[in-house]
């Protein structure tokens, strides 16, 4: 484990922080390229900001039940702080009066920002479950709520898993881009990819179970993902993907 990097900088908070600005790289370099770097765009950026610092300490708040130590120091949900963000852009657009859709310009940034940002977590955090798969990992005991790190057996390399699933994520998305035409798809194939991702990674993640075995952040996922598979169906009866298929079939 590496919890600082030189100087004292703390190595979670480090690559967090990158992960964000590497997310804005790609979210203007997506804006230009589609003719839409406007005063607007800017707007639902920060409001995505906004919204995401606060949703992840509102949802440790679920964990620790200690409002002023949530607020202080519990920004490590990502499932807070993507939900968060979304609500952000969702109330700056609505202030501002902006109606287009800008998820498709935000996706593959999310999916980069989130590769990064793991770093941090695979550096700083509990790795997952023990496993006897050969690419278990060992991490030391003094990692904290980490009882397999105590008793020094191998666990599964969660927050690599979740580094390889963005990165794939990232590279699917840039080449989807110009193929999924209908405002706002992009950005839902990518809600549902990583919704089903997230919840069986879990399996393998050092996250305590709370009822039938199952984790906080699986039970927080499963209305999504039902409400996500609802989304898809229409979309694929709509024809929205119809473009991508053509493509694979001509190829």
């Amino acid at each position: 484990m590496v919890p600082e990097l030189y100087w004292g900088i703390p190595a979670h908070g480090f690559f967090v922080a990158l992960g964000v600005a590497v997310a804005a790289v790609v979210f203007v370099a997506e804006c230009r390229r589609r003719d839409a770097l406007r005063e607007e765009s800017l707007v639902a950026v920060t409001g995505a900001l906004v919204g995401g610092a606060i949703g992840m300490r509102l949802s440790s708040l679920a964990e620790t039940l200690d409002p002023l130590e949530s607020w202080l120091f519990g920004a490590r949900s990502v499932l807070g702080g993507l939900l968060g963000a979304y609500v952000g852009v969702l109330v700056a657009k609505r202030i501002i009066g902006y109606r287009e859709r800008t998820g498709d310009l935000f996706a593959p940034a999310v999916a980069l920002g989130m590769a990064v940002g793991r770093v941090g977590c695979l550096l700083t955090e509990a790795p997952g479950r023990p496993t006897r798969l050969p690419w278990g990992i060992h991490a030391p005991g003094t990692v904290p709520q980490c009882p397999g790190c105590a008793a020094g057996v191998a666990m599964h390399p969660s927050f690599v898993y979740e580094i390889l699933f963005q990165l794939t994520a990232f590279v699917t998305l840039w080449w989807l881009r110009d193929r999924i035409t209908t405002p706002g798809e992009l950005f839902t194939l990518y809600v549902g990819a990583y919704a089903v991702f997230r919840f069986l990674v879990e399996f393998t993640r050092a996250n305590d179970t709370v009822w039938l075995d199952l984790t906080r952040p699986q039970w927080f996922l499963l209305p999504g993902l039902v409400l996500v598979a609802m989304r898809l169906s229409i979309g694929w009866r709509r024809g929205y993907y119809e473009g991508v298929l053509r493509r694979k079939v001509a190829v």
